[in-house]
């Protein structure tokens, strides 16, 4: 599936995604029976939802402070742009501790997200991150406190709800002025 391309949620899709979201160990069976829907209605929307891309994956969702990496960290990155993307980002990928990287706009050009055991910890992970001649500038965020953890069934929610068209005019039909 292209980035921005317009994919249409229903209700179903969103009913099936919460319930795949709250209990990621269900069967199809067991979907189908509690959305009250045909077995291989689930299982084609199913297929349907992975082929666009909406579901990227059915793996567990790890969490790095349950395995001793407590400290969470956002680094941009400013890089040499006479070395590009490709090589900072193939050093990036090979630190484990690098979570994910995006390329930004503004005043650097990377913003990754970071984990380390301790804050002590983390100087070991920036210095090997900043080692890759690629990167000029490095500045690190020391998050506190997750207040709102990464989500996404709200936007499922607010997707499948049906939009609203044009207000209608004066006649009563949509559109604008006659």
């Amino acid at each position: 599936m292209n980035a921005g391309q317009d994919v249409q949620l229903d209700e179903l899709d969103a009913r099936l995604l919460t319930l795949l979201a709250e209990e990621p160990r269900i069967g199809v069976l067991e979907c189908s029976r509690r959305l009250g829907v045909a077995r291989g209605t689930v299982q084609a929307r199913l297929d349907k939802l992975v082929d666009r891309g909406v579901i990227g994956g059915f793996g567990p969702e790890i969490s790095p402070a349950a395995i001793g990496f407590g400290v969470t960290s956002f680094v941009t990155l400013e890089i040499s742009q006479r070395h590009g993307h490709d090589p900072v980002t193939a050093h990036l990928a090979a630190i484990p501790e690098v979570l994910e990287a995006h390329t930004i706009t503004g005043t650097s050009d990377l913003l990754c997200r970071i984990v380390a055991r301790s804050n002590s910890d983390l100087q070991r992970v920036i210095d090997q991150i900043v080692a890759s001649e690629g990167i000029r500038r490095a500045s690190t965020i020391i998050a506190l406190a997750e207040q709102i953890p990464y989500r996404t069934l709200p936007l499922v929610r607010s997707a499948a709800q049906p939009k609203e068209g044009p207000l209608p005019n004066a006649s009563g039909r949509a559109g604008g002025p006659s």
